[in-house]
């Protein structure tokens, strides 16, 4: 046992004048003073914290704009659909609106054709009645002509310039 003893000793004495195990112990002293004094670990700890409030404020920011983003795309959803609606609307009405027409200018057409064939009518019925008077009249002119003529054979004289003045009266009052 004193032999490990001894060697134990001689150990440590020699650990104890060894430059290099002074500047370790030293170095370690160092740290430990600097660690206490410096805090690095309140720095790391707090260089952390900065890092991860920065990370949270970029996911709130990221969420902030997610709404929105939602937000936007719901509105011109709802902005896309009254558009489908209008439009529909405005075809409905358009639609109506040509149907009023077609029937506002069908109607408009018959009774342009009516007049027209009211009008054509009463041209034909005053053209019938002209021609009837004109058929009268021819037919007159013909009877007296021809009366005239019979009379001018069968009568001479003052007789016969009565029965004439006379028939030609007759004729004049049936014609009027």
């Amino acid at each position: 046992m004193e032999h490990e003893t001894e060697a134990s000793s001689d150990f440590m004495t020699t650990m104890l004048a060894d430059p290099v195990t002074w500047t370790g112990l030293a170095l370690v002293i160092l740290l430990l003073v600097a660690f206490i004094v410096m805090k690095p670990h309140k720095a790391v700890a707090k260089s952390l914290d900065d890092r991860a409030a920065k990370i949270r404020s970029e996911l709130d920011n990221a969420e902030a704009l997610r709404k929105e983003a939602e937000g936007k795309l719901a509105d011109a959803e709802r902005r896309q659909i009254e558009a489908e609606a209008s439009a529909k609307a405005i075809m409905e009405s358009a639609t109506r609106e040509a149907e009023q027409f077609s029937r506002d200018q069908t109607a408009a057409l018959a009774e342009r054709l009516k007049l027209r064939e009211k009008l054509a009518e009463d041209r034909i019925a005053r053209a019938e009645s002209e021609a009837v008077r004109d058929v009268r009249i021819a037919a007159a002119d013909a009877a007296s002509k021809a009366a005239a003529a019979i009379l001018s054979d069968t009568l001479t004289g003052k007789a016969a310039d009565d029965h004439f003045a006379a028939s030609l009266e007759k004729v004049t009052k049936a014609l009027s």
